[in-house]
């Protein structure tokens, strides 16, 4: 990393006591082994009390396997808003770990915050499955959600996706989908700290090379575990990658967020202002001296407390007004 990417000093004391992180333990020819590894770094924890949550096996893409779901609802819910609004949540894990107990604490706050449902998409990974495995299932995974939104006590006029990471670049990817299959209409892309774009050619992807946590090396792995021998190549997909997409109007308002440390930086700024130009409103926030996955490492620090507020204010006001 080069010396001018400064760390905020709450984020970089809880990185020193972190590491090693992905860089380190990931090893692309091994994934079961490296998935192993991460979980037995990363303590799950259960939902919330004040939360209700059951999973579900729906159908997944035509020919696949079916998908699993995990749906988060309040428990306590008001008798005049038995239709909530709902969050369609896609976990990260640079499209190669990652699965549904990642996510409870989260979308646990979530669900009490906003006072919506969250239903949460178990994705076939890559390298065993690569694109378009696994933004086939997420998008598979949205529209059960959508057709099944009176069972689920879903207002489906108020639907948003969201995810963060490799989540996020697949959310994004959903939403593609969703405008251009005439899919579920959403009114909102909750996007935290996206993975976009598989080229790796913006300053901030040569910048970012040893924070250890997701760098260039491990980024570089990823996508090439998601697309194989097209990677960076002119035959990448908008639907996996979706800074490759020309046409980013008529898609649902937007918020990202990203770190100044992250490598995804760049082409997160660059996506959030191509979104502004395509007409679509569009709220971005960059963290000074924040890494990837910042807020997991360090939850009590000043911007991971400024940055999950941000979030669920954006949230609730696109679900609730």
């Amino acid at each position: 990393m080069t010396a001018h990417v400064a760390l905020d000093p709450e984020l970089a004391a809880a990185l020193q006591q972190a590491l090693p992180g992905p860089s380190a333990l990931l090893d692309f020819t091994d994934m079961p082994a490296s998935r192993t590894r991460m979980a037995a770094r990363r303590p799950l924890l259960p939902p919330g009390e004040a939360v209700a949550v059951h999973d579900r096996l729906v159908p997944g893409p035509a020919g696949a396997p079916e998908i699993r779901l995990r749906i988060y609802r309040p428990r306590a819910v008001p008798a005049a808003q038995t239709m909530l609004p709902a969050l369609y949540w896609i976990h990260g894990g640079g499209m190669v770990m990652g699965n549904l107990d990642g996510d409870n604490a989260r979308l646990s706050e979530v669900v009490e915050q906003v006072g919506c449902v969250a239903v949460s998409v178990e994705y076939r990974l890559a390298p065993e499955n690569p694109h378009p495995a696994p933004v086939e299932d997420c998008y598979a995974g949205l529209v059960w959600t959508a057709a099944q939104a009176d069972e689920l006590g879903i207002d489906a006029a108020r639907l948003a996706l969201g995810g963060a990471s490799a989540g996020a670049g697949l959310a994004a990817a959903t939403a593609l989908l969703a405008r251009d299959r005439g899919g579920p209409a959403l009114v909102f892309q909750l996007l935290i700290y996206p993975m976009l774009d598989d080229r790796n050619l913006t300053p901030s992807s040569y910048e970012i090379t040893d924070v250890g946590i997701w760098d260039r090396a491990t980024n570089i792995g990823g996508w090439t575990a998601l697309l194989g021998e097209q990677v960076g190549t002119d035959a990448v997909s908008p639907y996996a990658a979706p800074a490759r997409a020309r046409d980013l109007s008529r898609l649902p308002a937007a918020f990202i967020d990203v770190g100044t440390a992250d490598l995804f930086r760049d082409e997160d700024i660059d996506y959030a202002q191509r979104l502004m130009q395509a007409g679509t409103p569009t709220e971005l926030h960059v963290y000074p001296g924040a890494f990837h996955g910042f807020d997991g490492m360090a939850p009590g620090a000043r911007l991971t407390v400024a940055a999950r507020a941000a979030r669920i204010v954006a949230l609730r006001h696109a679900l609730q007004g």
